[in-house]
């Protein structure tokens, strides 16, 4: 056995071994903390020991057996061997030992009166085991002498006395962390001229590591070194279990070491503190329920009722033990494995009085908080106060969830109506960052106690925008109308209703026409101020104007400098949405995406599950508008993973829409059809984010061959558009969606009509939204005009950002040269359609673009053929006919040739006539290209 860092102890403990061969016995204690490894300290010397020629006898102190006298010379005979047969006096002497009754008092050997023959049986024992060691030396280890009875303490006491002139070493080993042997053994000991005493500490950093190298390889030990020290303390035990935990731990990387803190780990704990003094068990389960550090020691003692002196002893040993440190447990796999040994019913007792002494001193409320809340039941009165304090704290530093489960145990405790009705109204909003659907329990209760008048006004907005949320629409009305009949409204609400009525104008259409929501005759809300100074609102009217007016640099400048003043909270998170809304709604997409990703990151940081989701699902919208298909689908599913569909209300439209959508482009149309299965609230539909969810349904029927059931959608959003005033392409294009799903019918007339329409509600500016209708007229319209319009509208879609309609419009621009005899017009053109859909993730498009290059390919061999047979045909033309026919390429009219080539019209119409013969052809516009060449060579 390879013992680290116990070189000096080591040749301590041989030195005494070679005295005692010579004569002149010694006795040697060590000593040390629970794992430090005193064990393995002996079992080393008993080794070597044995090798030099000594009879070693070994016995081993039990907590079980520590008032069962003889207990630890009754393992005697387990070493002696052979010896004890040839000595029949050491044989009945521990026979003797063996036969003392076991009722006899072990707590105070020195107070203990033995009988003359238990006494003669004792001295017999030690003067054979001094014969015997004439014979051979002899080494004597006892560990855990802490543990050793009262008659073997007195034995190995009369051994002790002998020890000097005799070839017998004592080494007896006793843990720190329990009791101490008794003191007259200790005083005894220190009387001997041969005595020593070794203090094992634990091992330090480079030992540990030392340690670690000899069970892995030596880069992951330096890099888990440091960690292991300090979850350890360098307790060689704790050192040896957490080596077995990475053994058997299956997530080591060689690239990036990373300590695994498992069972082993807390198993070990659990031996080291029961193996211990009592009182010291019982601080470390104190400290684990306190769970924080000084003055938390001085907490502990007063829970316990110990003296300080026990407690500070106690903690003294449990942290030379490498167990606790700066009055708390080493690690939480400590913790919670010491947690789980204590029963719920303990555990619940000791939270309740650390709460109440906590109180009593005027600790902080988060503080005592987490006390009472482990306390469960039973609470004082003061309780309630404490927690909603507490969890207004936590609030105010992100921690929802902390807050939320303060404010349902106030809940809980409380007995006063009126307390209860603020309480629930706070735990409504603070379940709702964590999951709207938690907080709709409390909804009805809280509508009933705003209609009572028991409902604060500070919490009204805040409940009609959850019943919105939740569909409820007839209640969040008459909650919002009833704030504005109060008699004596607060003043300090109003800036709250000015900003509401913003955010629910941009996102509840329908109650812009309700009397408290009521806002001017003409579109959209009431222009802004720039100078007004609340950023919420400049946020949700720059969105508005956007909805209602179309695309604006105005109004999206106003979305920045609104977000660069604002700070995400839950009096922030709507608006800032919707001035993110503003940017993706005007074609900002860069610059959407960068404040999207900016806000995710910030509710990441903050976990609150319902603000990430909602940016997720915002930032997949942007990548749909920017042909991004699978990070869009991605996630849109991570924010459908972080809150469930049930949760999101109204407004799963969003999520759900990208998702349809993105399937649908993607050519997935199982897992599309799948969403749309998906149950979704009525009232979803007065909501933008029904437009979201029709317009997405619609184009998976149009691309599954179903256009009624497509012009169905897109008709729902043009009546809904229309009704409340955001008629706008950049929201939802449904006349041109509407057009493509006319062509599809064969209904060209109406197509053209609808994208006609779009194109002039559009104005001039190079849109996003323009340059998709212009690919949809290039469809409907006059053939003529199709290679220019698509020619703009690839152009102005790579412009945009939106990489999968721009590869449509290329595609479709690829088709038209190819169609019109320009194969090497349309080559490049469908091949860049093709690399633009490959990166959007559009398999579909993808295999039709390929497609079309593998005909132009087919094409190009056909039209080789042909070419060779017109150069044939061209080489058989006179000179005058190859002259007429150059001319008659060029686009001249029959006249104009007489002209130039001072001839009469019948001349030209007779050599046309030979030369369309000749060369196989019908009209002027077929004549070949070769015929131009030739004449200009």
């Amino acid at each position: 056995m390879r013992l680290v860092e116990r070189d000096d102890e080591l040749a301590a403990l041989g030195d005494m071994l070679r005295h005692a061969a010579g004569g002149r016995g010694g006795v040697t204690v060590v000593s040390g903390g629970i794992g430090s490894g005193k064990t393995e300290l002996l079992d080393v010397v008993r080794e070597q020991a044995t090798d030099a020629g000594f009879l070693t006898l070994r016995a081993t102190g039990s907590w079980a057996e520590r008032h069962s006298p003889g207990s630890v010379l009754g393992q005697l005979p387990r070493y002696a061997g052979a010896l004890a047969d040839e000595s029949d006096v050491l044989a009945q002497a521990l026979r003797r030992v063996g036969s003392i009754r076991s009722d006899a008092d072990g707590g105070a050997f020195e107070r203990w009166p033995l009988d003359p023959a238990t006494t003669a049986a004792l001295h017999q024992l030690s003067t054979e085991v001094v014969r015997i060691s004439e014979q051979a030396p002899v080494l004597l280890c006892v560990d855990d002498i802490q543990y050793a009875d009262a008659l073997s303490l007195h034995w190995i006491l009369q051994l002790v006395r002998v020890l000097r002139t005799s070839s017998i070493a004592l080494v007896v080993a006793e843990c720190t962390l329990s009791n101490s042997v008794h003191p007259h053994l200790h005083a005894e000991l220190l009387r001997h001229p041969n005595y020593r005493r070794l203090d094992l500490g634990n091992l330090s950093p480079d030992g540990v590591t030392e340690v670690l190298a000899d069970h892995t390889d030596a880069a992951r030990a330096a890099g888990l070194g440091a960690e292991c020290h300090r979850v350890t303390g360098g307790n060689p035990l704790l050192v040896r279990a957490l080596v077995e935990d990475q053994r058997h731990s299956t997530t080591l990387s060689d690239t990036a070491p990373e300590l695994v803190v498992g069972d082993g780990y807390a198993d070990t704990v659990l031996s080291c503190l029961h193996r211990g003094r009592t009182p010291a068990l019982q601080l470390a389960q104190v400290l684990a329920v306190l769970d924080g550090p000084d003055p938390g020691m001085q907490l502990a003692t007063r829970l316990l009722e110990q003296e300080p002196a026990v407690v500070d002893q106690c903690g003294a040993a449990l942290e030379e033990a490498g167990l606790i440190a700066d009055g708390r447990l080493r690690h939480p796999v400590a913790r919670a494995a010491v947690l789980r040994n204590l029963s719920p019913y303990l555990r619940r007792d000791l939270h309740r009085r650390a709460a109440e002494l906590l109180y009593k001193d005027g600790a902080s409320a988060v503080r005592i908080a987490p006390h009472l809340l482990g306390a469960e039941h039973d609470l004082e009165s003061w309780a309630p106060a404490i927690l909603r304090e507490a969890a207004e704290r936590y609030l105010a530093g992100n921690r929802a969830a902390d807050a939320h489960a303060c404010l349902d145990a106030a809940l809980s405790a409380s007995q006063d109506d009126g307390e209860r009705v603020a309480l629930k109204a706070q735990l409504a909003g603070t379940a709702w960052v964590l999951n709207p659907s938690i907080s709709a329990r409390h909804l009805g209760d809280l509508a009933s106690a705003l209609r009572d008048g028991r409902l604060p006004d500070r919490h009204a907005l805040m409940l009609a925008k959850h019943l919105l949320w939740h569909g409820r629409f007839e209640e969040a009305v008459e909650a919002i109308e009833r704030m504005g009949e109060r008699a004596d409204p607060d003043p300090s609400n109003d800036a709250e209703i000015r900003a509401t009525r913003e955010l629910l104008s941009s996102t509840y259409p329908p109650l812009v026409h309700s009397a408290v929501l009521a806002v001017p005759s003409a579109p959209g809300p009431a222009p802004v101020r720039r100078a007004d100074g609340d950023a919420r609102i400049r946020g949700a009217a720059a969105l508005t104007r956007v909805l209602t007016g179309g695309p604006s640099t105005a109004a999206a400048d106003d979305a920045e400098a609104a977000m660069r003043e604002l700070r995400l909270g839950k009096n922030t998170q709507e608006w800032i949405m919707c001035a993110v809304a503003a940017l993706q709604f005007a074609d900002r997409f860069d610059a959407a995406g960068s404040w999207c990703d900016h806000w995710l990151a910030e509710a990441r940081a903050r976990n609150v599950p319902l603000w990430e989701a909602e940016f997720a699902s915002m930032r997949a919208g942007i990548l749909l508008r920017q042909g991004d298909l699978e990070s869009a689908r991605r996630l849109s599913e991570t924010a459908l993973a972080k809150v469930s569909a049930k949760s999101w209300g109204v407004c799963l439209g969003g999520p759900l829409a990208n998702l349809v959508q993105a399937a649908t482009e993607m050519g997935d149309f199982e897992a599309a059809e799948e969403y749309l299965e998906v149950p979704v609230l009525d009232g979803m539909f007065s909501t933008r984010f029904g437009l979201y969810f029709l317009h997405a349904r619609g184009r998976f029927h149009l691309e599954t061959g179903r256009p009624y059931a497509a012009l169905d959608d897109f008709s729902a959003c043009a009546e809904l558009m229309r009704g409340w005033g955001f008629d706008q392409p950049a929201l939802v294009p449904w006349r041109s969606e509407s057009a493509r799903a006319h062509l599809a019918l064969g209904d060209r007339d109406r197509a053209h009509a609808l994208a006609r329409e779009e194109f002039l509600l559009l104005g001039p500016d190079r849109t996003r939204s323009r340059g998709i209708t212009l690919r949809v007229l290039a469809a409907t319209g006059d053939p003529a005009d199709q290679v220019g319009r698509l020619t703009r509208a690839a152009e102005i879609l790579q412009e945009s950002g939106d990489r999968l309609q721009a590869a449509g419009a290329l595609a479709d621009l690829g088709r038209a040269h190819r169609e019109t005899g320009r194969p090497s017009r349309a080559r490049p053109v469908l091949e860049l359609a093709a690399r633009l859909a490959e990166r959007s993730g559009a398999k579909p498009l993808t295999a039709a673009v390929a497609c079309d290059l593998a005909e132009i390919g087919r094409r190009g061999v056909r039209a080789a053929g042909d070419r060779a047979e017109r150069a044939a045909a061209v080489g058989r033309l006179s000179g005058a006919e190859r002259r007429v026919a150059a001319l008659a390429a060029r686009g001249h009219t029959n006249r104009e040739i007489a002209e130039k080539l001072c001839i009469t019209v019948s001349t030209v119409e007779q050599h046309l006539t030979r030369v369309f013969r000749k060369i196989g052809v019908r009209a002027r516009r077929e004549l070949p290209a070769e015929i131009v060449l030739d004449m200009a060579e």
